[in-house]
């Protein structure tokens, strides 16, 4: 096994700390939501540009991308720029935007989820060029939106536009600096009820589609407990629940002539788009309404005006222990800590549905914070988070080249 510079690598990334705080706080001072990301990016491209990457470019639909490294292996280390918003902010305790250091933590909307990663692995793949740790190897590190919109499309794009032909991707979404190897998939579903309108006064007159909607509604809610007699004993169960629930009238005293409900449904391992919906067609409220039921569509312009439509199916997808990918990122992590990762995997969804779940591209996650904090008032990032995920970006590449020789 080729020795993996362990102190150089310490070494450079502490210097390189005091840069990555200053980048990631500049990066969560610029407000940018799925869609509205031109700003960010342009930070971020200024920051790729400041550390001296040998290629940098903008594709279609806004992703930044930048290259250390000339060889014939192609690694990618991806970031989704785009952030939630701050939802009820009375719920803060500090300024989302400020990006406040206290105690060795950052603050503010993105800090974890996930900017962090990307100010890591910028320098990371500094550290690895600087150290010349790149032979044979091209390092890039994206910058990609519309994660939080609809996860994956941007990858989708990547890959099937040729932007970019990673033989692996490393997703820095929070991990807890542990090495992780999948996650459940999602989906997005539609059901809707047809009802009548009538006078509210005589509603015997009409058909009321809320009425025809709540036995589904108690359906949905048992399906969620059935599907435990499928799990994965890694990935656990899948589940489902209602997000939203509408309904239409000609004015609020008429009987409702239409209902939809809003299911969010997470696919564990050896579930399908097609199994999904026909398990939820079945049901026997379903089939009383005469509901339909409809996988949506995603087709939202991103912030360059491209829009690039999709459903909103995003596949699970999961590598074994022993595969190479997961093998490298063990080793660049016991590198960079010191001590054995935990292996594990995400709760949440990340843009690895696309480079593996839709192309079966080796993908793994590490990245620094946890994913805990996302998508809430407490959003964070540990300093001496970045510093480990940084030596770990460093290292990858040649554990990479070891573990596939």
């Amino acid at each position: 096994m080729t020795p993996i510079p362990t102190a150089d690598i310490a070494q450079k990334a502490a210097q390189y700390t005091p840069d990555m705080v200053r980048f990631l706080r500049a990066m969560i001072a610029i407000p940018s939501e799925s869609t509205q990301e031109g700003e960010v990016m342009a930070c971020a491209r200024a920051e790729l540009e400041a550390c001296g990457f040998d290629e940098i470019k903008v594709d279609g639909m806004g992703n930044v991308l930048g290259r250390v490294g000339t060889g014939k292996t192609v690694i990618a280390l991806d970031a989704h720029l785009d952030t939630v918003g701050v939802g009820d902010p009375s719920t803060w305790t500090r300024d989302p935007y400020k990006g406040e250091l206290k105690d060795g933590i950052i603050y503010g909307r993105g800090a974890g989820d996930m900017e962090g990663g990307f100010a890591a692995s910028v320098y990371g793949a500094r550290i690895a060029r600087e150290l010349g740790l790149l032979d044979g190897v091209q390092l890039w590190v994206t910058g990609t939106v519309m994660e939080e919109d609809c996860d994956g499309l941007c990858w989708q794009y990547i890959l099937r536009e040729k932007v970019l032909a990673p033989d692996v991707v490393v997703i820095t979404e929070p991990t807890k600096l542990g090495v992780y190897r999948g996650h459940r998939g999602r989906m997005e579903i539609e059901i809707r009820t047809q009802g009548r309108s009538a006078h509210g006064s005589a509603p015997e007159r009409g058909v009321n589609a809320v009425y025809k909607m709540g036995p589904i509604i108690a359906d949905i809610e048992r399906l969620n407990d059935a599907l435990a007699a499928t799990a994965d004993p890694f990935l656990g169960k899948g589940s489902c629940t209602i997000s939203a629930i509408r309904s239409t009238s000609p004015s609020l005293c008429a009987v409702a002539d239409s209902a939809t409900i809003h299911v969010d449904r997470r696919l564990t391992h050896g579930e399908t788009w097609e199994g999904a919906v026909k398990q939820i067609e079945a049901l026997d409220s379903v089939v009383q309404a005469g509901a339909t039921v409809t996988v949506l569509d995603y087709a939202v312009p991103s912030y360059t005006g491209l829009t690039y439509p999709t459903k909103k199916f995003y596949p699970t997808w999961l590598f074994p222990e022993d595969h190479p990918a997961v093998l490298a990122g063990v080793r660049a992590a016991e590198t960079a800590l010191g001590k054995k990762p935990v292996v594990g995997k995400w709760g949440f969804s990340t843009n690895g549905i696309a480079t593996a779940g839709m192309f079966g591209v080796p993908t793994i996650g590490f990245g620094p914070s946890d994913e805990i904090w996302a998508h809430s008032p407490d959003d964070q990032c540990p300093v001496n988070d970045l510093t480990l995920a940084a030596r770990f970006y460093a290292a990858f590449p040649q554990a990479y080249l070891e573990a596939t020789r």
